[in-house]
């Protein structure tokens, strides 16, 4: 369980990140595309990859949403640049499993994954958290399957 002033530490990361996303942009000619929405809420991203190699070289997303769902996919996005597909798929697994709260802490290094943690205390704004993560794994199955668009909606 969290303590108090670890809360509101992570609920500054969760807004400044709402506030200030970061990679909030359309890339150009991007490898694949994936639109991820949650009907139930309204949250819907836009996430965009470039990949070369087997890499995540660049990572955008647009969209609109909850603050906790902006937030996640601005951790997302920065948390996968330079990572390859496996690292990203594994981190997916992680974050989901911190977030639902049947995993471990996820540490990204800077400190802000971390903040996700406390989502699993809402299980309502557990969805809100991992959209973006769940339209990750769709963009990685559409690259490999040589696809370049897809739409991912969550139930």
């Amino acid at each position: 369980m969290l303590g108090g002033g670890l809360d509101e530490l992570y609920r500054e990361v969760i807004l400044d990140h709402s506030k200030n996303p970061r990679n909030y942009r359309e890339l150009p000619a991007p490898d694949v595309c994936v639109k991820g929405h949650n009907p139930l809420c309204g949250d819907q991203i836009i996430l965009e990859l470039k990949i070369s190699g087997g890499t995540v070289e660049a990572a955008g997303f647009h969209g609109s949403g909850c603050a906790i769902s902006q937030a996640s996919a601005s951790m997302l996005t920065d948390s996968i640049k330079g990572k390859s597909l496996e690292e990203a798929e594994r981190l997916i697994q992680q974050v989901k499993g911190m977030v639902m709260g049947t995993g471990p802490t996820v540490s990204d290094g800077n400190g802000d994954l971390e903040a996700l943690e406390g989502v699993k205390k809402f299980p309502v704004r557990v969805k809100c958290a991992t959209l973006c993560w769940n339209t990750l794994q769709q963009a990685i199955l559409t690259y490999r399957a040589g696809g370049h668009v897809a739409e991912q909606v969550e139930k």
